[in-house]
């Protein structure tokens, strides 16, 4: 989600300083094209009075000084005037030491020209005939003012351009937040879902989600009822085959069948009760649990651990230790599966006590199952384990019932070791990552 906000943001910060930019440039371009227009205009009038101030006199044409502009008189006042004529160049008195170079082409030139005081100067030419001599007027006026008050507009424009750009995209950022709010609330929901707090999606989303909505909370359902109905199929057909084993178990002890034969028989048949066994074992694992079927620690071990208490010897001492509110992100009846067969084992080996802790790692969670029994030697522990995880084969003691803990850890991609436990018998460790919940 806040991917998509960055990129949002960052799209728009670029299209707006984009189209800012090339606004604010054609904008500039625009004015200053239309002011020159508009001064050539002014300057066109000021070559015609030109014109007019030029008389003539007992020495032939003369320009008659008191109908110029008083700008004309006043030092760099930023009006210049250049008059060319038979070889003869008269100016204004207001460009004191610096002569106003005649320009090349008639009309507004295109470049500004230099002035005096390091002006700039905007140059208008036009050529005239009077008194029957072929004359130039050059008039010019300081266009220096005018390029600073652009600076001063393209400092203040962006600025507020800033401004804008960084209130335009604040409101975007809220915009897209509310737009996508139903997402973020779809994804808590997801994440509320995985970490068992609900069972299906809240229905109450926009329009546009409500398909989607429809489709996750149909699929919740039609997984829940078929793992439902696969589990009640399983043990049903444990149940029934338990009669017919049990049947060919008798047969095969009967007397009138040779000892080699009642032998085989029964190595056959315990081989068969003990690969069904373990088949429908695993065909039973939910892997990744399903909404609302976690494992509440604090629920689901007092009464594992009242079960324990009955079926083992009473005088054991049974603890367990978890943090308060602890849910375990896989199927209720998996771990309880997985918890029953390792504290079955330690309840059997142990002489006086037996512990369970569950603590939160970091991405992961490590079930730790400890007792003070003679626990298993280290140079054995792989082979126990090897042995654990064949099809033909158990161990007995800590073995008993570590195939389908083998199973479940595999399925969970989790890992299981044997270790020395501080009671002073074994302890068996095992770690189940979480996968992370987007975010």
């Amino acid at each position: 989600m806040r991917s998509i906000q960055r990129r949002l943001s960052l799209g728009l910060i670029g299209v707006l300083l984009v189209v800012g930019l090339l606004l604010a440039q054609a904008s500039l371009w625009l004015f200053d094209l239309g002011l020159r227009r508009y001064l050539e205009s002014a300057l066109r009038e000021e070559a015609e009075s030109l014109l007019i101030a030029l008389v003539r006199g007992p020495r032939g044409m003369q320009l008659d000084e008191q109908r110029l502009a008083p700008g004309y008189q006043r030092p760099f006042s930023g009006h210049y005037f250049r008059i060319d004529f038979a070889e003869q160049t008269w100016r204004s008195r207001s460009s004191w030491d610096r002569e106003l170079s005649q320009p090349q082409a008639v009309g507004l030139q295109a470049e500004l020209g230099d002035g005096p005081r390091a002006q700039q100067l905007l140059i208008y030419r036009a050529d005239y005939r009077r008194f029957g001599h072929e004359l130039s007027i050059s008039v010019a006026q300081d266009y220096t003012p005018v390029l600073d008050s652009f600076k001063r507009m393209q400092r203040l424009g962006l600025g507020f351009g800033l401004g804008s750009v960084l209130l335009i995209l604040l409101l975007q950022r809220w915009a897209v937040r509310r737009a996508l709010r139903p997402l973020e609330e779809m994804r808590l929901q997801i994440a509320q879902l995985q970490q068992g707090l609900r069972g299906e999606l809240d229905s109450r989303v926009p329009e546009e989600l409500e398909p989607l909505v429809a489709q996750i909370n149909h699929l919740l359902g039609h997984t829940d009822a078929s793992l439902k109905r696969s589990r009640h199929a399983l043990g049903n057909l444990g149940h029934g085959l338990k009669t017919p084993l049990a049947v060919l178990v008798s047969l095969a002890d009967r007397a009138e069948l040779s000892p080699a034969l009642r032998n085989s028989l029964q190595q056959q048949l315990a081989q068969i009760e003990q690969r069904l066994s373990r088949e429908l074992g695993r065909a039973r694992l939910a892997g990744e649990a399903l909404p609302g079927a976690h494992f509440d620690c604090g629920q689901e071990l007092p009464g594992l651990f009242a079960t324990l208490q009955m079926v083992h010897d009473a005088d054991l001492a049974l603890s367990w230790e978890a943090a308060a509110g602890l849910r375990l992100p896989w199927d209720r009846e998996d771990l309880l599966e997985l918890l029953g067969n390792l504290l079955g084992n330690a309840c059997k080996w142990a002489d006086v006590q037996v512990r369970l802790s569950i603590v939160q790692a970091p991405g992961c969670y490590r079930l730790q199952v400890d007792d003070d029994g003679p626990g298993i030697a280290v140079h054995v522990r792989q082979d126990v384990l090897g042995r654990g995880r064949r099809l033909d084969e158990q161990v007995a003691g800590h073995g008993l019932g570590l195939a389908i803990v083998c199973d479940i850890v595999e399925a969970w991609s989790g890992d299981l070791q044997l270790l020395d436990s501080p009671l002073g018998g074994l302890r068996v460790s095992v770690e189940l990552p979480v996968r992370a919940i987007g975010r």
